[in-house]
Parts: structure tokens; sequence; C-alpha cells
């Protein structure tokens, strides 16, 4: 079914039964269209068309990926880049086509650029850093942090839901997390089928797979209540009503991190956390309904967290990539922020 271009820049507008459908495919991806319309009320064929036109652009979008983090695969930085005068669109447009990112963003603050980058190891951290980022035109600083944690991704943020994740919760309660299951070729397979079409049917899956369907169906589910396969409904927060996103820092003396951890994983706005290298290891993305949120949350929040003795607070003014889809038709397929 064709559907009408959105003019640049303006939102996807969601009325009531949009967001019914959204509410129920983000507590299940893989729900089949006839569950969505029973909770929803409707039709599946008005179910199937709804799910079109928000799917029309990157706003909404079905992502699936193993979190090289939780496997230890790899290694994940985030980089903030200061650009020269009228060359920070240039530059984030560069990191966005970049395969190693998987979000990109430009932030108000003494630094212009952000990403977070995933690699295979140091060398290749080193290298991309020196020999690709910090010879574009433009850039005039580099900083880079390493991620030594992943505590919250984007899949931990429910705005339809009071009910935390289990990767929430540990969080909170200063848990660790159990350790990942060992994966082999046929699970990697899985999740690259998975990365072309999240709702691909087990049948199909066992098929491309060339296995029976109830290895298929079993595999799934096994990868599916761990927590290093993130499949998950996509939804811009602008879509939902989250206009206002911030990037915060946190400078936290050693022996209060774990509490301060545990305070801010009881926070919903909280859609990123992880604590990295550097003078400001705790490092979160937030969202929010308005700037007057923002600054009630930075108030309520900050202010209360003891041994935290520095804090940055940026606003991301735009997002050229994330989840790996960029801005544009351009749509990698990697990433969970």
């Amino acid at each position: 079914m064709a559907t009408e271009p959105r003019p640049a820049g303006a939102p996807l507008a969601l009325d009531a039964l949009d967001h019914a459908v959204l509410r129920a495919l983000h507590r299940d991806p893989r729900a089949p269209f006839s569950e969505v319309a029973a909770v929803a009320g409707v039709h599946e064929r008005t179910v199937a068309r709804r799910l079109d036109r928000m799917t029309a652009t990157a706003a909404v979008a079905f992502t699936a990926a193993l979190v090289p983090e939780y496997l230890g695969e790899g290694v994940t930085a985030e980089v903030a880049v200061r650009c020269a005068p009228g060359r920070v669109h240039e530059t984030a447009l560069a990191l966005a086509r970049r395969p190693e990112a998987r979000s990109v963003e430009v932030a108000t603050g003494a630094l212009d650029v952000f990403a977070e980058l995933n690699v295979p190891d140091h060398d290749a951290l080193l290298s991309l850093v020196d020999a690709v980022i910090g010879r574009l035109d433009g850039v005039a600083d580099v900083h880079s942090s390493v991620v030594l944690r992943l505590l919250l991704t984007a899949s931990d943020w429910a705005p339809y839901d009071d009910e935390p994740t289990d990767v929430r919760r540990r969080a909170m309660e200063g848990r660790a997390l159990p350790e990942p299951p060992a994966l082999d070729e046929l699970d990697r397979r899985l999740v690259e089928l998975l990365r072309d079409d999240a709702r691909m049917s087990t049948t199909r899956l066992a098929r491309e797979l060339r296995v029976g369907e109830t290895t298929a169906r079993r595999r799934l589910a096994r990868l599916r209540t761990s927590h290093v396969l993130h499949l998950r409904l996509h939804a811009e927060p602008l879509v939902l009503g989250y206009p206002v996103e911030a990037r915060f820092r946190l400078a936290v003396s050693h022996a209060r991190m774990d509490a301060v951890i545990r305070r801010l994983a009881r926070e919903p706005e909280l859609r990123h956390l992880v604590v990295t290298t550097g003078t400001t290891p705790l490092l979160g993305y937030s969202s929010h309904r308005s700037t007057r949120d923002l600054h009630d949350f930075t108030t309520r929040v900050f202010g209360a967290l003891e041994g935290v003795t520095s804090t940055e607070v940026a606003l991301l003014m735009r997002t050229y990539k994330r989840a790996g889809f960029a801005d544009g038709p351009e749509r990698p397929r990697q990433g969970q922020r």
C-alpha cells in the first residue's frame, strides 16, 4: 500500500490506535497481527496498514542484533568531536556513514558531535580515531573513551510499561547479569536472518537455516530469553511523545559508583547507561516530554546523588544515526541505542 511521504522534519503523528499497535508490538515484536488486532480491537488488515504507515520511515522499525558488550566481543567506544565552525553537519554525516558507528548525534556544549563505535579491538579503535576521524575536514579535536560496562540500553526503555525489564531490575538491585549463553554458527545465522526481517516466520527461519521447525523455534526462544539478543520494536522517542533528549556525564567517586548506578536505573526516563574510562565515567541518555521535564529530572535526580563531583548535561539537537539506522536512505542494521 502506497504511503504519503512526510515533509522533511515533520514528526509522524500517531493516534490512539497507532499507540495501541505499538504498545502490543513493544511487548512482543513478533506477535501475530491477529493477536495485536485482538488487543487493539480492530481487524488484522487495519493493524497491517497502520504498521506499514509507521515503518515507511526509520521512525518506527524492527531491529534484531546481538549485543557485543554482553558477549565480550570487540570494543565499544564513545567518541566526542569538536568541530570547526560550519563543519558540524558534514562531520556528523561522515561519522554516520561509517559501518562502525552505531549512533551519531549533535548536542549542545563545548563538544559538537558524539558517536558510539564498535570495533574488533583496540588497534582498530586507534586506527579509526587517528587515521579516519582525526583526519576529517573540520575536525578540531577528538575525545575517546572505552565502555567498561553496559548497564541499560534502549531495549530497557519502556514508555508503555511500568514494569522494568529484567536487565533494568538487575541494575536497580545491583545484581550482575547471568553468564551469556554459548553461541554457535547456527545461532549467529539465525540472528542474521532476523536482522533482515525481525518478524520472519519460524517456518521460514527453519527453511533458511535448513533445520527442523522445532530446532528453529527452540533456538529462537533460547536467544530471546537471554540478554545477548535485542529483538525489539524501535520507535523514535519524538514519535512516542518524548521530543527532548539529553546526554549526561557524571564524575562519581569509586566508593559511591554502585549506589549511583542503582539509583539512576530506577528512573524510567533513562534509555542508555554505561560506565566508561575517563574522568566522567558514567554516561547516560534520557528522554523527556519537555525541557521543563528535563529540568525537573536533573534537579530531582542528580541533586540527590551522593558521591557525584561533577555533572555535564547536553541537549541533543539532532540524531543522525540511532540503532544503526541513519537519518536518510542509508540504513545499516546494527546497534542498540
